[in-house]
């Protein structure tokens, strides 16, 4: 597969971003997630990328849906969020589809509490994007695409 509008890119949001837009404001700033997924399908529209936008609260869902995605998606961009730090099983999941994976957060990880500095799935991504906002999706998606259609970097 090559080419503009033939990737497909699962898009997940894991737990409490749905709270986005009034959760720790200074945090992970103002935009809701609604906000968030009409820049990332507008994105994609332009792109000719297929995309489909979910969030789960439940690690269950997530891995479920990531296991979901053999076959159907070329691509996925993910915010683990909390389970970035915990979650061996989210690791286990990515690990076993095969499917190239960019991990993305608002917040730059690195210079906030030193449990969240340790990610369980950077390990088994193609990359990780943090500290950019809402753009960290976008920025995650584009590196997905560039992934797909160039193939890995040495």
């Amino acid at each position: 597969m090559g080419g503009k509008g033939t990737w497909r890119v699962l898009v997940l949001h894991g737990p409490n971003l749905n709270l986005l837009g009034i959760r720790e404001p200074q945090v992970y700033g103002s935009a809701s997630l609604d906000d968030i997924n009409k820049k990332i399908l507008q994105w994609a529209k332009r792109e000719g990328v297929q995309v489909e936008v979910r969030q789960s609260n439940s690690e269950g869902e997530l891995i479920t849906l990531i296991q979901e995605a053999i076959g159907r998606y070329q691509g996925i961009v993910i915010n683990p969020a909390a389970f970035t730090h915990t979650s061996i099983a989210l690791r286990d999941a990515i690990a076993s589809t095969g499917i190239p994976t960019v991990e993305v957060h608002l917040s730059n990880i690195y210079k906030r509490e030193s449990f969240r500095h340790q990610s369980y799935l950077a390990p088994v991504a193609v990359g990780q994007i943090s500290g950019f906002g809402a753009n960290s999706y976008l920025l995650g998606l584009q590196a997905i695409v560039e992934h797909l259609r160039i193939g890995p970097h040495t």
